[in-house]
Formats: structure tokens, C-alpha cells, sequence
């Protein structure tokens, strides 16, 4: 299997994660899945100042800016399928 069809695979699966992870897992799942599939975020985030959980998913997207989109479908995979095993 590529690694594009694990990523895809692994995109489903976290669909059917039992238990809901935590805020900080869910935005690493956000950032990983946006630079995988759109690379690095935009320089301006939200532009509502009061959209508290977009800048926060802005935020966390454009910490892994730079971040190659195999390392990042990678790491997507890897984090969807230990949350998988829990």
C-alpha cells in the first residue's frame, strides 16, 4: 500500500475513533491532514478576532509550516492509528 492510500485509509478510520481525543490531538489531526493535502497554512489566519477555534486551528497548521506533505501524511497515519489501538 502507498503511502497515499494509507493516508486515505487512515482519513476514514478516524472516522470511527470510539472515543473523542482531546483538543490538542484534534488540532494535531487538523494541521497534519491541512499540510498533507494543501501544504503550508496561510500567512493570515481568522479574520473574526472573536473565531476563537479557528485561530486556534490556524495556529496549530501553521506550526508544522515547512513540513513536506509525505512526513505529514505519515505522521497523520501513525497518530490515527495509535488513537485506533486505545
Amino acid at each position: 500500500m502507498t503511502l497515499k492510500e494509507s493516508f486515505e485509509k487512515a482519513v476514514a478510520d478516524s472516522k470511527t475513533i470510539s472515543e473523542k481525543p482531546d483538543n490538542e490531538t484534534l488540532l494535531r489531526l487538523y494541521s497534519l491532514y491541512k499540510q498533507a493535502t494543501e501544504g503550508n497554512a496561510p500567512a493570515e489566519g481568522p479574520g473574526n478576532p472573536f473565531d476563537i477555534v479557528g485561530r486556534a486551528k490556524h495556529d496549530a497548521w501553521q506550526a508544522i509550516n515547512g513540513m513536506a506533505a509525505d512526513e505529514a501524511m505519515q505522521q497523520y497515519t501513525d497518530l490515527v492509528a495509535s488513537l485506533l489501538k486505545k
